[in-house]
């Protein structure tokens, strides 16, 4: 590994100077530096990565032996070492009836079942033969949950709007009671279905919400509010606890981590929405990702690809973030989703060993949709000292055909702005606009210095036909792939999140601190801080 890491850097000590533009003298730059999956076309030729580079990278996917943890991952093989888990959110999307077993156990049937009663669940309360207390059909459905039990089908329902004919979904996820609030505001009691989502029925942000929603269920529905609730929890005996009835809770095994748990029972609000029709398409193209990361050669594999220029940029180049730009309005929250994906799995310090890594792993992951950011933060991206490699994703076609010429417009301007990125304005260029407008002298001098764009900024753009289900699910699957293969060439653990603990212990033992009682031993800074919110 650490000769790998070695050639690299002399590599790019080579390279460095280089423009990425002129890189593009070989005519067949785009075609050797871009590959393809069932429509999905990741383009990463305006970055400085030539083949050299990318075979030097294949030498360290191969020193990291990813292809074997890959295989040990698909396998049920309990690569959650920390945790003594295996790590099978890839089975919640399985095609197909072959057997998969943990612990000696097919766990396959158990999956299959699951899913067979989220589509029957999911069909009633759509058809409205499962019906409200008052027998009227539900209208609205509110999903409770936080971090991957809420960011997933958050973000997916979102995505496939244009898929909705169920009931109205939203989303409630933050312990600000201001959230639960303005959700439950202007909703009827006797139309919504509450969906409780928590495996251990424990998280106290989720919990403390459910309350809230059962208060107010309660409060207008009486007794009949239970019939209002359903969960997706593996804690039956928790569930039982608030009358759900069990043929209303969903739950998933052990070996499925909650980031990555939008393709079983926790997408079960985005399956009322959309429907189960909708919902295989969307885990059918998880599953041809699957298949296409574990069977293509590294240089044509996309979640390979994607990693390893993930890999590049950070840790040769020694970028600190990347921005993930989607130039469509319905994946605002992709953004947030990947940020979740990426920086809570690979967000470690030390290695599979214990031992301090001695790379930098995890970067961090930020990003808006274009064009609105376009009107934000790209200001940074074209003429901040910091670069940010971006990651463009666009469709060829939207889905309001009648706004085709909109669609266009977004279109030209993402791939301007990769383009812009590359290709900058030099000083020169600059004085011509400056003199144009009228400047002369010093004056003309300083104008053009703040119309220069250094330029040189790699990018890439992930394009495909339409935002479908299918296509929805091949991205998302992608990305998952890259955070685990980013992981096993830096050797940690990417399943486990010890980092989230400290805060959440923090939290209740301070609760009470909060809201009156007397602090024994605290620094000072948190006792000052605790006597400046004090409640008047």
């Amino acid at each position: 590994m650490k000769a790998c890491w070695a050639a690299l850097k002399q590599h790019h000590e080579k390279v460095c100077a280089r423009t990425i533009l002129s890189l593009f003298t070989d005519e067949d730059r785009f075609d050797a530096r871009s590959a393809v999956s069932d429509g999905l076309l990741l383009d990463y030729s305006k970055t400085n990565i030539d083949g050299t580079g990318l075979e030097l990278l294949c030498e360290l996917f191969d020193a990291a032996d990813v292809a074997a943890k890959r295989a040990a991952m698909f396998a049920g093989e309990k690569i959650n070492t920390t945790e003594n888990r295996a790590v099978l959110h890839t089975a919640l999307r399985r095609q197909g009836d072959d057997p998969l077993l943990v612990d000696g156990e097919n766990i396959m049937p158990e999956i299959h079942k699951t899913r067979a009663r989220m589509e029957q669940f999911c069909t009633d309360i759509r058809s409205g033969a499962i019906t409200a207390s008052d027998g009227t059909t539900f209208t609205d459905v509110i999903n409770i949950g936080i971090g991957g039990s809420d960011l997933g089908p958050a973000m997916a329902a979102m995505a496939m709007a244009p898929c909705h004919d169920g009931p109205r979904v939203h989303f409630v996820s933050n312990v600000d009671g201001a959230h639960i609030g303005d959700t439950l505001r202007g909703l009827e009691a006797a139309r919504t279905l509450v969906v409780i989502t928590s495996k251990t029925f424990t998280t106290i942000e989720t919990m403390t919400n459910a309350k809230a929603a059962i208060d107010w269920l309660e409060a207008s529905l009486g007794h009949a509010a239970p019939t209002h609730l359903a969960a997706v929890s593996s804690a039956t005996d928790k569930t039982q606890t608030l009358g759900i009835d069990p043929a209303r809770v969903f739950g998933f095994g052990d070996y499925v981590g909650g980031r990555y748990s939008l393709w079983g029972p926790v997408g079960l609000s985005l399956m009322l929405a959309i429907g189960p029709h909708d919902f295989a398409r969307f885990l059918a193209g998880a599953a041809a990702m699957d298949r296409h990361f574990q069977t293509a050669e590294p240089r044509d594999n996309l979640p390979v690809l994607l990693a390893m220029i993930g890999v590049w940029h950070h840790n040769i180049c020694g970028y600190p973030t990347r921005a993930i730009l989607p130039y469509d309005q319905r994946l605002s929250r992709l953004p947030a989703y990947f940020q979740q994906l990426d920086m809570e799995s690979n967000g470690k310090s030390v290695a599979l060993d214990g031992s301090e890594l001695e790379t930098a792993s995890g970067p961090i992951v930020w990003g808006e949709p274009g064009t609105n950011g376009q009107h934000a933060f790209y200001q940074l991206l074209h003429q901040g000292t910091a670069v940010v490699p971006a990651e463009f994703l666009i469709a060829a076609r939207g889905h309001e055909e009648n706004l085709s010429h909109q669609h266009d417009l977004l279109k030209a301007n993402c791939l301007a702005q990769s383009q812009a990125l590359m290709v900058g304005r030099t000083l020169p260029q600059a004085r011509e606009i400056a003199a144009a407008l009228g400047f002369e002298g010093d004056e003309l001098d300083r104008q053009a210095a703040h119309r220069v764009f250094v330029g040189n900024r790699p990018s890439i753009t992930l394009a495909y036909d339409k935002l479908t289900p299918f296509t929805l699910g091949q991205i998302i699957a992608m990305y998952e792939h890259r955070v685990f293969v980013e992981g096993a060439i830096w050797g940690i653990n990417s399943f486990d999140q010890w980092g989230v603990e400290l805060g959440k212990e923090l939290a209740v033992a301070l609760l009470p601190l909060v809201q009156g009682e007397v602090p024994d031993q605290i620094n000072g800074s948190t006792a000052g801080l605790l006597q400046a919110l004090k409640a008047t």
